[in-house]
């Protein structure tokens, strides 16, 4: 029977129903209105006195990164080709902020560049860097527990002539202590504080290497 043709009452009652349905495919069954434990890793990210110090001055872009990856919610990989969030737990930032907030704070507390900010905060720059992310997700990948895997590709961009100057592809991996979800944000947090610190080693080692490269007279 068309909708139009139901009894009034009944068709109160199909909006809700169909609402109820779309409710139960999120978050594996969840409901959209349940309320969430909101978790902000801080890790403080101390990089080497020995690592390089630098002349030059870099800015962060916005890191890149598909929906299903750069959400609030919680992504969890129970089996390899499958793909779900925590029920009940949300991300107080999306995991490109993260990412680019330690690496941000890191760089300035280690006093190692004269300069770096964000793009568009009006700083010229030498160099940017611009971070393309493929996994922010707990995987079990046939543990018992999951490990908090970071993947993301950096490219170190020079700013008078665009080009390329250098690229890697970083991954970190630490293992939780339990399958609560504090304790994989815990593990979340250890693995974005190891990735930070290489990634930062690497930028400096980088933009210096392609400064000392460069003929003379170059920018």
């Amino acid at each position: 029977m068309p909708p139009s043709r139901l009894p009034r009452r009944a068709r109160l009652l199909v909006p809700l129903l169909l609402a109820s349905l779309a409710g139960c495919s999120l978050l594996g069954g969840g409901n959209e209105r349940e309320r969430s434990t909101i978790y902000a890793p801080d890790p403080r990210v101390a990089i080497d006195p020995s690592a390089p110090a630098a002349d030059w001055q870099l800015s962060l872009s916005p890191p890149l990164g598909a929906r299903a990856i750069d959400s609030f919610r919680i992504a969890v990989r129970p089996t390899p080709n499958e793909l779900q969030v925590y029920r009940g737990a949300a991300w107080a930032k999306t995991p490109t902020d993260m990412l680019q907030d330690a690496l941000l704070r890191a760089l300035e507390d280690s006093g190692k560049l004269p300069s770096v900010a964000r793009q568009g905060a009006g700083v010229s720059s030498d160099y940017k860097l611009v971070i393309d992310l493929r996994r922010f997700e707990a995987d079990y990948a046939g543990a018992a527990v999951p490990a908090a895997a970071i993947e993301f590709n950096a490219k170190l961009i020079h700013g008078f002539d665009q080009s390329i100057v250098a690229s890697r592809t970083f991954h970190a991996a630490r293992r939780a202590s339990g399958t609560e979800v504090a304790q994989v944000v815990d593990a979340f947090s250890r693995s974005l504080e190891d990735v930070t610190r290489e990634l930062a080693h690497w930028i400096l080692a980088s933009g210096n290497a392609h400064r000392g490269e460069r003929p003379r007279g170059g920018n």
